[in-house]
């Protein structure tokens, strides 16, 4: 069954282009190591909720917006593999491609897909 690395980060509204940039160039890494693919959504209607919400799991500020991605691999295995290959690869590196976002505040979680519809 396919495997989904899933991701919640809040991005500089001002960084919206240098995001993109970014995730075209990660995208193209996740892809060549085995993912099937790559999908980077910009916030459109993400509300603020009353005992949470993606604004507040990632203290979203006022100048930012919710980014939410996700990496569709066939399974497990190769999801573990081409994962560790991404890490290690050079043009994945912070110093040639640096995350225009805080990295610290990002949510990250790795999922087994149960059921598709």
């Amino acid at each position: 069954m396919a495997y989904v690395d899933g991701f919640v980060a809040a991005v500089p509204d001002a960084r919206k282009q240098e995001f993109i940039e970014h995730a075209e160039i990660i995208g193209k890494v996740f892809i060549e190591h085995g993912a099937i693919e790559c999908v980077e959504c910009w916030g459109d209607e993400v509300p603020e909720g009353e005992i949470t919400s993606f604004p507040q799991a990632v203290q979203k500020k006022d100048d930012e917006t919710i980014v939410f991605s996700w990496v569709l691999w066939p399974d497990k295995a190769t999801r573990d593999a081409g994962m560790k290959k991404t890490i290690d690869d050079p043009r994945a590196q912070p110093d040639v491609a640096p995350m225009p976002f805080d990295g610290k505040r990002m949510l990250i979680g790795g999922f087994e897909q149960i059921v598709k519809s």
